[in-house]
């Protein structure tokens, strides 16, 4: 009896057990469901544009597959057809001058290899039946090697490096297949047009359905870069001089977001070489001075990495002088302040492709800090003071100077844009011409009438416009007796 009832608690442990366990799978795995939805939406959420590529890749996938579904198209391309599906694969990408980009270097490369190749192929021929796998395995040697080598080239490797890797993978294809192969011509015809026409097919669809620019999106970061330092030292100037009490919610958000800034330089060199590739559209033109963009983001990191050395001492392990905090405050706050609306000003006229002039007004307030400053420094006295308590405060100050020279040149480097790429200017409000308001200076005199014993007083009237400076050196007079 014991032994049964051993046996009966055991297999009720265990099958007690594998119902946890099978209970304990069904929540893991509900779980990982949910997130893995939660994520896809998110993704989605975060830029919409990537649902709407995903369904742009499938109506070019389905285009080009008609290749194989259709018989009469299959009849004439055959095999090949199965190109244009791969084309469309490794070409279509994200931003409209990335396929443009891959599509043009694609369709290019296999031009000029094929017809090489063709013609490798026919010289090869004329040495002779032995002699002619020699002479193909020296061309592939040189331009393979050649080809390469100027992979090596900095402006190649960034606009063609894809179009001399298909070059080479190209040429050795119908090459080497061509010494098998019977029917080169029509091999090397068939493969051509298909890579043609799948490349066409994704750059139709990527240019004319819901296109993602690069160079706008190039323009946008841009400008948000410029406004996450404009908003940090917003930020700052709440923090450092205790402006304001929400102080958990400027650390959080505003007080971090410049960090994005310093890693944006491979991000914005590839969105300029891509905008290099794509047609005019919007206010962009065609010979777009996108260069300009990434001397901006430079200088625009320049001065996030000045933020960054002025964001260690928020909390400075070694105690300030309040007291020279308080005489050196108005002007680091005046500098912060105005280096602030001068990014904002900045910001928003890349936004709306204006010239940044209302930025320039607080760059020079910006100098009257600077010159404030060092006016205040000058009448400090250092004689009951700490050094310790002064060097936190004095860097400070010296690097909120930097940081308003940094802004200064981004201020210059975006009116240098706005010139070459022709943005709107901002007409400044005039003074209506209509009535140009005078002002009357008069001088009275008193006059004796020697005939009649009444006085009598001359007034004479100097009548000046404010609109002309010649009618003030032309007074006009009249005389009034009293």
């Amino acid at each position: 009896m014991d032994i049964e009832s051993t046996m009966q608690a055991n297999k009720g442990g265990f099958f007690a057990q594998l119902g946890n366990s099978l209970k304990a799978l069904l929540r893991n795995s509900k779980t990982m469901v949910i997130n893995f939805t939660r994520n896809i939406m998110k993704i989605g959420q975060d830029d919409p544009r990537r649902v709407i590529h995903s369904i742009k890749v499938a109506i070019a996938l389905t285009l080009v597959s008609l290749f194989y579904y259709s018989r009469p198209l299959y009849d004439g391309f055959g095999v090949a057809g199965m190109w244009a599906v791969l084309t469309v694969v490794v070409v279509f990408e994200f931003t409209v001058g990335a396929t443009l980009s891959k599509g043009l270097n694609r369709g290019c490369a296999t031009l000029l290899a094929g017809a090489l190749g063709v013609g490798g192929q026919h010289l090869a021929t004329a040495f002779g039946e032995r002699a002619e796998p020699i002479v193909l395995g020296i061309l592939v040697f040189i331009l393979a090697a050649g080809s390469t080598f100027f992979r090596f080239f900095p402006k190649i490797k960034a606009r063609y490096d894809y179009g001399v890797m298909i070059f080479i993978l190209t040429f050795c294809l119908v090459t080497v297949s061509g010494y098998r192969v019977e029917e080169l011509f029509e091999l090397a015809h068939q493969r051509l047009a298909t890579i043609l026409i799948g490349g066409a097919a994704c750059m139709v669809i990527s240019i004319f359905i819901c296109p993602v620019w690069a160079g706008e999106d190039l323009h946008k970061l841009v400008a948000s870069n410029i406004e996450k330092l404009a908003n940090y030292l917003e930020g700052f100037e709440a923090e450092y001089f205790h402006c304001s009490e929400d102080k958990e919610k400027l650390e959080k958000s505003v007080l971090e977001a410049y960090k994005s800034v310093l890693n944006t330089k491979a991000t914005e060199e590839s969105l300029a070489n891509l905008a290099r590739w794509e047609p005019g559209h919007g206010g962009f033109r065609l010979r777009h001075p996108w260069k300009q963009y990434l001397k901006i983001g430079a200088l625009t990191r320049e001065c996030a990495y000045k933020i960054e050395t002025l964001n260690n001492y928020l909390n400075p392990e070694i105690q300030a002088s309040l007291e020279f905090k308080c005489k050196v405050q108005g002007p680091c706050t005046k500098m912060s302040s105005e280096s602030n609306k001068a990014l904002k000003a900045i910001s928003s006229s890349i936004k709306t492709m204006t010239c940044p002039s209302a930025a320039k007004s607080h760059i020079e307030n910006s100098k009257t800090a600077i010159k404030e400053l060092k006016i205040a420094l000058e009448i400090v006295t250092l004689e009951d003071v700490e050094l310790l308590g002064i060097i936190p405060v004095a860097t400070v100050a010296a690097i909120l100077e930097e940081i308003t020279k940094s802004v200064e040149k981004i201020y210059e480097s975006v009116s240098e844009l706005s010139h070459l790429a022709h943005f709107k200017s901002i007409v400044e409000p005039n003074v209506s011409p209509e009535k140009p308001h005078l002002l009357h200076r008069g001088i009275i005199k008193p006059v004796v009438d020697i005939d009649n014993t009444v006085d009598h007083v001359e007034i004479t009237i100097h009548e000046i416009s404010t609109d002309s400076p010649e009618k003030e050196n032309a007074p006009s007079k009249s005389s009034e007796h009293l």
